[in-house]
């Protein structure tokens, strides 16, 4: 079993000082990087030691992949972990720290890839019966959009969403026949703009529908357990504002339900340190679809934290050093 002495955090502000905090507990070393305007920067302060990585823009600070692994190298760093955001779920930076001989602290890199593509993952949750909104993949024209909708007896109004990446980016609703082209079109400008990938997906959009989310921990030996769900319904311009843990929108059996689709899925998938898998529930008709994994530690862990008393964040150390959950 590996023992991680000094980890490297990827990240700043919030993320970093969050993750620093479990290693303090943990007595593992850290080691913060920061561009020149954070150099006052609470989570420079709170570290064991702290590297300039560069000026303001990401690109040559946060976002620099070889500079950061270097830093890792240079202070004699076992291991580094993402934190939310930047790198976090960037599965060529967790690749090459693999390859640099250093510790991931997160999912395998050919699963956060694997997800990364909102269509390929869709086909396997449908592989494995976790039920995925009515829509289609094939979206080149306004043509095959009107073909879809004409086959499956699909009724505005509808979602397009760019097949790569997240954040609300690259999302339109579609209320008419007329929008169609304009909103098409935004869409996929939107998403190259944001992920360098223009393809879109359709889907039936579900009124009113409210988003649960599960967390999930498993380790590299295959074991995969679920911490229950949260629910982040309540959201402006896509981006969460509150986040309710249980969720009041679902039954016990619901909930069961759905957590175990999550295990399912990611069981498929055989992943393993944290991650969160997305689902949308039609209030009405209480079927519930599956949306996205997120393969990395979430701005919303803590709530979890809250209701169960396990810091999550320690599990993601334990399960990078190869302990069993």
């Amino acid at each position: 079993m590996i023992k991680i002495k000094k980890v490297l955090i990827a990240n700043r502000g919030v993320p970093a000082v969050r993750v620093m905090n479990t290693c303090r507990d943990k007595r593992i070393k850290t080691v913060a990087i920061y561009s020149t305007p954070d150099r006052l920067a609470y989570h420079v302060f709170l570290a064991d030691e702290s590297i300039h990585i560069g000026e303001a823009p990401p690109l040559v600070s946060y976002l620099n992949m070889e500079k950061i692994i270097e830093t890792a190298l240079k202070t004699g760093c076992d291991a580094i972990h993402p934190g939310w955001g930047f790198l976090a779920e960037n599965p060529d930076f967790a690749e090459m720290v693999e390859s640099a001989g250093l510790i991931w602290v997160g999912p395998p890199p050919k699963v956060i890839r694997l997800v990364g593509d909102k269509i390929k993952a869709k086909k396997i949750a449908q592989r494995v019966n976790v039920p995925i909104i009515p829509g289609t993949f094939k979206v080149k024209s306004v043509k095959d959009i009107l073909q879809w909708m004409k086959e499956e007896e699909i009724t505005f109004p509808i979602m397009i969403k760019a097949a790569a990446g997240g954040g609300g980016k690259g999302m339109v609703k579609v209320d008419s026949e007329e929008e169609l082209p304009v909103a098409l079109e935004k869409a996929k400008n939107e998403a190259k703009k944001a992920f360098g990938d223009e393809r879109v997906l359709v889907e039936k959009y579900i009124e009113r529908g409210r988003h649960i989310e599960v967390q999930i921990c498993g380790d590299k030996e295959g074991n995969i357990v679920h911490l229950y769900e949260r629910e982040c319904t309540i959201q402006r311009r896509n981006q969460k504002i509150l986040e309710e843990a249980p969720s009041p929108s679902i039954s016990e059996s619901l909930r069961q339900e759905i957590c175990y689709s999550a295990l399912r899925l990611m069981r498929e998938l055989e992943y393993y340190s944290v991650g969160t898998v997305e689902f949308l529930l039609d209030p009405k008709t209480k079927n519930y679809y599956f949306l996205e994994v997120n393969t990395r530690l979430q701005v919303e862990h803590g709530i979890t934290e809250l209701i169960t008393g396990i810091d999550i964040v320690g599990l993601m150390f334990d399960i990078a050093e190869g302990k069993t959950i």
